[in-house]
């Protein structure tokens, strides 16, 4: 498959278009802001009793920093959005399964449903693309 072809956003109706670029907007910055204090100390950020290294901690640092900004733009959409879900797909699971967090925490403690939910998002952006509104149309064109 081209390059080209991988990063090509499909055609949608100027409605849904406008969804995508909310969803990646809110998305994109929410993640940012998440990434922001963990890009700072990115092979460290989990502190020193860790179960991650801290190559995987970098990594989720800047998939969630990184991302984010990717999101906002429209750019690399697929590729920053499989960052995105393999990072959240780790973090559900270690909740959910390591932890045995609650998917809503009804206090103090933990959950996975952010973790969930950004999961989902970025799985919709692997499917669907960031939509005409984005840097991946002019610079990869129409699917």
């Amino acid at each position: 498959m081209e390059i080209r072809k991988l990063f090509a956003t499909p055609e949608y109706n100027t409605t849904s278009d406008l969804a995508l670029l909310v969803i990646r907007l809110v998305g994109g910055t929410a993640f940012m802001l998440h990434g922001w204090g963990k890009i700072q100390n990115p092979f460290t950020w989990m502190g020193p009793d860790a179960f991650a290294p801290g190559i995987f901690q970098a990594l989720a640092a800047f998939s969630e920093f990184g991302g984010g900004l990717a999101w906002i733009l429209g750019l690399l959409t697929p590729l920053a959005s499989l960052g995105v879900a393999s990072t959240m797909a780790v973090a559900t699971w270690f909740h959910a399964i390591e932890r045995g967090d609650p998917f809503v925490s009804k206090g103090a403690g933990g959950s996975y449903e952010l973790a969930a939910i950004y999961l989902c998002i970025a799985l919709v952006f692997i499917a669907l693309g960031p939509g005409r509104f984005s840097l991946d149309r002019p610079l990869f064109g129409r699917r």
